[in-house]
């Protein structure tokens, strides 16, 4: 078995290893000489998760300028004018050299350039002449806008993020084993969770011991979404302010855990369960989403695109007299929930051996609700790799 050294900090829950970003950084370099960058800059969580193993967003972003060459430079919320000189040395930055400060707040619309200042004068100062932006539509719009008056005749503004977008997706032998950890660990959380339903919970009491149970597994983020209705009336995905109803003997709950596992990859697992006995509408719709995974596991392979995976679930939802997929039922992931490639019509990124994919096929009538959602890890060859283990059924808890 192969081990990875992980740098000694008590601190860090679970922290990817010096090696494994060292890779990336070389990966992120060699892309950069090809398209002339001296540097990138990025605020979203999963690219500075990717390159720092740091999270981001929450009530203040973090921002990370890599550079071509040398340790990258983090700009965060702190006293104005603030400097501190970590030298590559501080085992939760690793690779960051000096982090910046600047009194920004994403809700106080007035602050949102604070940053571009320190950015703008760093990157004019070094000389640089091309910088790479990542996921910059996710950047507020006045950050991207006071850099672009900042930077402009004298610094190139280029989006970077397709380059960067693939090397993410593209999962290394390091992160394999982590991947499939984080669905083992939302396994044993949805197992605890059938253990612990009653009649009298409500709806949130359910998604907050899903909640619980993960966290005590190492997961530092995620979302929890469900909702009970008696059989005949659609349980569907709610967040938790909608999540006030009083689950009672003979009613199904529709449960999705997309929580991220310790070392901050998300997966995602839903299912159906009912406190007595599912409906045969119910057990039907299981089996035909049932069917409409394995035939979109059929399609997946090394080199096909995007659009005809996609195309090939509609034409078998057509054929089973179905409704026809109007949104992303199945999508790449990692450090964020949703991340490329998406398989749906306008996705260019092919498929290729070791990406995470999250698959769900799932509708709605008047009466019902169903979304069968686990993960996958494409192979070489032949079928994806499934990750989860918790049964493809109806959970029918004898109430």
């Amino acid at each position: 078995m192969t081990t990875f050294a992980i740098p000694a900090d008590e601190r860090a829950i679970r922290p990817v290893s010096d090696q494994e970003l060292e890779r990336r950084w070389r990966l992120a370099r060699a892309g950069m000489k090809d398209l002339g960058l001296d540097a990138m800059v990025m605020r979203a969580a999963g690219y500075v998760k990717w390159f720092a193993d740091t999270p981001a967003g929450g009530t203040h972003d973090s921002i990370v300028i890599f550079h071509a060459d040398g340790l990258m430079t983090k700009v965060d919320h702190g006293a104005k004018g603030g400097k501190r000189a970590l030298k590559g040395e501080d085992p939760l930055n690793r690779g960051v050299g000096d982090v910046l400060f600047a009194d920004a707040f994403p809700a106080v619309h007035y602050t949102s350039g604070y940053e571009v200042p320190l950015l703008s004068e760093l990157l004019k100062t070094r000389g640089y002449r091309a910088v790479g932006l990542l996921g910059a539509g996710q950047m507020p719009h006045a950050f991207v806008q006071g850099l672009e008056e900042a930077l402009a005749g004298s610094i190139a503004l280029v989006d970077a993020s397709d380059f960067v977008d693939l090397l993410r997706a593209r999962k290394s032998a390091e992160e394999l084993p982590l991947i499939r950890e984080t669905a083992a660990m939302q396994d044993a959380v949805f197992a605890k969770v059938i253990e612990a339903i009653v009649p009298g919970m409500r709806d949130f009491e359910v998604t907050a011991k899903a909640q619980y149970e993960g966290h005590l597994r190492g997961s530092e983020l995620g979302i929890f979404l469900g909702s009970s209705a008696p059989v005949g009336q659609r349980a569907v995905f709610r967040k938790r302010r909608a999540q006030g109803r009083t689950l009672r003997a003979g009613d199904h709950l529709t449960l999705l855990i997309e929580n991220n596992g310790p070392a901050g990859y998300y997966c995602e697992l839903a299912r159906t369960i009912v406190l007595g006995k599912a409906s045969a509408e119910l057990l039907e719709a299981t089996a035909a989403a049932t069917s409409a995974q394995a035939n979109t596991l059929a399609l997946i392979g090394a080199g096909r695109s995007p659009a005809e995976v996609f195309d090939g679930h509609n034409a078998f939802m057509q054929q089973h007299g179905l409704p026809i997929e109007r949104r992303v039922y199945c999508h790449g992931q990692g450090y964020d929930l949703v991340e490329r490639p998406l398989i749906r019509a306008d996705e260019t990124m092919a498929i290729e051996p070791h990406m995470c994919l999250a698959l769900h096929p799932g509708w709605e009538t008047p009466s019902m609700f169903i979304n069968l959602c686990e993960n996958f890890l494409t192979t070489e060859s032949g079928a994806p790799e499934r990750l989860h283990r918790t049964e493809l059924k109806v959970f029918e808890l004898g109430f």
